[in-house]
């Protein structure tokens, strides 16, 4: 079988990571986590998100966050914004502070998107149009976050069909690249495969991501398989940041550590310092006082110590 011969992960862990911590996180600590994601050779990340304090106070900080930054040539820098007045307050700083991509997010699913943000799919896409146009006009990147891509806290099994609707809709906003997302973790290869081809009907190959949650522990197979259709593109989290808020209990985002192990095991380029990686998951999870939820990186610090 052909695989990909390198592959682009996008580390979501500052963003989608930490959204979700009850702690508070020290912006410094976050802008740490950002330099040592990009010394380990990450090339994308998801920073933070321009969202009401009042609904995720962790990123309350957000300015301040992207302010902190020393940039690299050649990393795009991505923050979430769920509105026109997240996009505003994003460009509201100096154009060097100004993320790289902005990321628009909808769900596969009608009751998810009726749950969480009370509207339908079609009217949460028609929300996102004048920010993606804003953002096109400001030479600013655009990402479409597809989540419940294959499954559902309320409806279970999502059909490609579903899938294929939305990829329409975040194309015909001017979305230039989406993640299909397994929310939930509960997809399976076949699954993801499925969801993947709709995605593909809109989009091509190059702008398709795989955003893969391990709560059933499938994450590296489902990564596999969408490697096996050509993707090449990814999304992970540095210690597995970031929970599952549907399953008590459950892991959220695949660790990037795990994933970088796989790749680079099967002889696929990342680019990305696995070393350096797993002590930039040290770091963030000594700050939030536990350790990685990451396979990989217990193995190989537990090798370091011996």
């Amino acid at each position: 079988m052909k695989y990909p011969t390198k592959v682009r992960i996008v580390d979501v862990g500052p963003r989608d990571g930490l959204q979700n911590e009850k702690q508070p996180v020290p912006a410094e600590v976050k802008i740490s986590l950002v330099h040592r994601l990009q010394d380990a050779g990450l090339k994308e990340i998801e920073v933070t998100s321009f969202v009401s304090p009042k609904w995720v106070p962790q990123m309350a900080d957000n300015a301040e966050v992207m302010h902190g930054i020393r940039r690299q040539p050649g990393v795009r820098y991505s923050v979430l914004t769920p509105n026109m007045k997240g996009f505003e307050a994003a460009i509201a700083a100096p154009r060097e502070e100004w993320p790289d991509e902005i990321v628009v997010f909808g769900a596969a699913s009608e009751a998810f998107s009726q749950k969480n943000i009370n509207c339908s799919i079609a009217e949460s896409i028609e929300r996102f149009a004048p920010v993606a146009e804003a953002a096109r006009a400001k030479g600013i990147q655009v990402r479409g976050a597809m989540s419940c891509t294959v499954g559902c806290p309320y409806e279970g099994d999502i059909s490609p069909d579903k899938v294929d609707y939305l990829a329409r809709l975040m194309k015909g906003i001017g979305v230039q690249r989406v993640d299909v997302a397994d929310t939930i973790g509960v997809g399976t290869p076949r699954k993801v495969q499925r969801a993947i081809e709709a995605t593909l009907a809109h989009f091509g190959i190059d702008d398709v991501s795989g955003h893969f949650h391990d709560t059933y522990g499938q994450a590296l197979a489902n990564t596999l398989a969408a490697l096996e259709m050509g993707v090449w593109n990814f999304q992970s989290s540095v210690a597995g940041l970031g929970g599952c808020p549907y399953a008590k209990g459950a892991t959220g985002n695949v660790a990037t550590e795990d994933v970088v192990y796989m790749l680079h095991g099967m002889g696929i380029e990342t680019g990305i310092d696995l070393d350096r990686l797993i002590d930039a998951g040290a770091y963030i999870s000594e700050a939030l006082g536990r350790e990685p939820n990451s396979r990989a990186s217990k193995a190989i610090r537990t090798k370091r110590a011996a």
